[in-house]
């Protein structure tokens, strides 16, 4: 997998996490805890997004938390 392939949970948007498998109906919540708590530095933290725990640990390595 590519850089290119990965999607960077810090930059986007509620309908493009809608559209990854694992994170599909949990855009909103994913966006608004960012926009609350900061962004994400670790994706074990997407743990702490209200119902999305433990639901996405397959599907991880296609995502990203960016490096600034």
């Amino acid at each position: 997998m590519t850089r290119q392939d990965t999607l960077d949970v810090n930059t986007a948007t509620a309908d493009q996490l809608d559209a990854v498998p694992g994170l599909r109906g949990h855009g909103f919540e994913i966006v608004r805890y960012r926009e609350e708590r900061g962004r994400f530095t670790d994706l074990r933290q997407l743990d702490e997004v209200p119902g999305l725990s433990g639901k996405c640990d397959d599907s991880r390595a296609s995502w990203t938390v960016g490096n600034g």
